[in-house]
């Protein structure tokens, strides 16, 4: 049976170079809250990951947390190499379509 491991081998090498070159990694947890509860939540998971991904980061668990009055929140968990600044995935974060307001909920050194 063939599997491929191609992209497991790019975030294990990706991984090993920050390790040998003593770069730590973040967990960081953020809460995006759209504009409204008709807002497609699916559209801003996905918009999010490349955000995370495009700026270096690696995508771990995304969930929809119910709010209030029908409005949920996608609460995105992922992680961020130490020596770069998560603001800048924040500021991104920011200007996605139909977010209103994100919350940076946890970061904490994790490796």
């Amino acid at each position: 049976m063939y599997h491929n491991f191609n992209t497991y081998n790019q975030q294990f090498y990706k991984l090993s170079f920050l390790i040998k070159n003593m770069a730590g990694l973040n967990g960081v947890k953020i809460k995006l809250m759209p504009d409204s509860p008709n807002a497609n939540l699916k559209e801003i998971e996905e918009e999010a990951k490349k955000i995370v991904k495009s700026l270096g980061g690696f995508n771990k668990e995304y969930s929809i947390e119910p709010i209030a009055f029908g409005l949920k929140a996608v609460i995105a968990f992922f992680q961020f190499p130490e020596d770069d600044d998560a603001e800048k995935v924040e500021e991104a974060f920011k200007k996605i379509k139909n977010v209103q307001s994100i919350q940076l909920i946890d970061m904490r050194k994790i490796a």
